[in-house]
């Protein structure tokens, strides 16, 4: 009797809940089946499946790591941008003044910058470095606004940097501001010098502008409104694409990649339109004669890519016609490149038959109307003017921008203040 009682307790488990013991292989077996099975209720822990969190756990800690990856590569692009513009620019007393300059702007402007970057790497509205063409630079970044319900009206934006120091990254914060207002827009990036000279960069833009009027809606943008923006050495770049483009579809060459008729409209933001009146301009403030040439590919090719001097050529009259609205913007205290420069564009396109309207911002520099004025959040009246003229071309959605909320502010003025003392743009 003894014995059967004894052989009974041994084939159940205790009371107390704990297991028999068993063999050494047989406890890993148990081990690891138990890490893969759902952990059921008992004990008040709740329903949890371990391999799900585990499993959850992993994909984040991967989605950071490239996330990491990829901001140590834009970091280092952006370095070597910079050590290529000093190399190419010398290092002299002139230059040493306005390094350090360039240091206190981005210093007191960096609270701004700092939300902004983040916003550039971390934000799932931001689609970076979509490739365009087949060279290095070919890559635009894609700011989606978060109401997808419907295509959204596009810019195309080609950024500024002295054709030297250009790069797609520059627009995060007017991608941002136009993605709040439910505009889909593509900063493309594009060769700078030395790595290519402006026929480089106008072709890299031509492809890039082609790329968006073909591809965007799969990205939800609508390829009937589509607009252009430059913004000072993007601006002249993209009136080029502009001209030569028309010229081809004139009757000169083949046209067949992208039309001018895709384009609603083109704004122009701090350009320089006449390159023979900025060749000793741009030398006295340091980017030296030798250098600009090289960039424009000889005091020959300065005509050829001067938009001021295509659009009262006699021979390119037909192809002017064909150019989308103009809209063109500056601040009369811009010492980098003079608002007198849209104000001649503006005059010769008037006199040459094409629509075009001229804003003039009294007091404000090359960078005002681009960087201080959005960090200072409130009313952007440049931001505004070209939202309206987005929004108008469809009376569905006019009103749509007038709900978004004034956006805030990511600098303190004082430090604004102080930025438009020392910068040395």
């Amino acid at each position: 009797m003894q014995v059967e009682l004894a052989d009974r307790a041994a084939a159940r488990p205790s009371e107390t809940g704990e297991a028999p013991p068993s063999s050494p292989a047989a406890a890993a077996a148990a081990s690891a089946a138990a890490e893969d099975a759902p952990l059921l209720p008992g004990g008040g822990g709740g329903v949890r499946r371990r391999v799900v969190v585990s499993e959850r756990f992993r994909q984040r800690s991967g989605s950071f790591r490239r996330e990491v990856r990829r901001a140590a590569e834009e970091t280092y692009l952006l370095t070597r941008l910079t050590l290529i513009l000093l190399r190419y620019l010398g290092i002299g007393y002139r230059w040493i003044r306005q390094f350090l300059a360039l240091c206190c702007y981005t210093f007191l402007l960096m609270p701004g910058f700092i939300q902004v970057v983040y916003y550039y790497f971390f934000s799932s509205q931001v689609c970076r470095s979509v490739v365009y063409g087949e060279q290095p630079r070919n890559r635009l970044d894609l700011y989606i606004p978060t109401d997808r319900t419907g295509l959204k009206p596009v810019v195309a934006f080609v950024t500024g940097g002295a054709w030297i120091i250009g790069y797609k990254g520059w627009g995060a914060l007017l991608g941002r501001r136009l993605a709040e207002r439910g505009i889909l827009v593509a900063c493309i990036d594009y060769r700078n010098f030395p790595q290519g000279t402006i026929g480089d960069m106008v072709e890299d833009a031509s492809q890039g502008i082609a790329f968006v009027c073909n591809n965007i809606a799969s990205y939800g943008g609508d390829p009937e409104r589509i607009y252009l923006v430059g913004q000072s050495a993007g601006a002249h770049i993209a009136a080029c694409t502009l001209l030569h483009q028309a010229i081809k579809e004139s009757g000169e060459g083949d046209a067949s990649t992208w039309s001018i008729a895709q384009l609603k409209a083109y704004f122009g933001i701090s350009g320089g339109y006449n390159l023979l009146n900025l060749v000793d301009h741009f030398h006295k403030r340091g980017l030296y004669r030798s250098i600009f040439l090289s960039i424009m590919e000889g005091e020959e090719s300065l005509q050829k890519f001067s938009p001021l001097v295509m659009v009262k050529d006699p021979a390119a009259r037909s192809a002017v016609s064909l150019l989308p609205r103009i809209f063109l913007f500056h601040g009369t205290s811009d010492y980098s490149i003079p608002s007198a420069e849209s104000e001649a564009f503006f005059d010769a396109l008037q006199q040459n038959g094409t629509k075009a309207d001229l804003f003039l911002y009294d007091g404000k520099t090359h960078t005002d109307l681009f960087l201080q004025d959005p960090l200072r959040g409130g009313r952007d009246k440049l931001l505004e003017e070209i939202v309206t003229v987005i929004h108008n071309d469809n009376p569905d959605t006019s009103a749509q921008h007038l709900a978004v909320p004034v956006a805030r502010r990511l600098v303190p003025e004082f430090m604004l203040m102080l930025a438009g003392r020392v910068s040395p743009f």
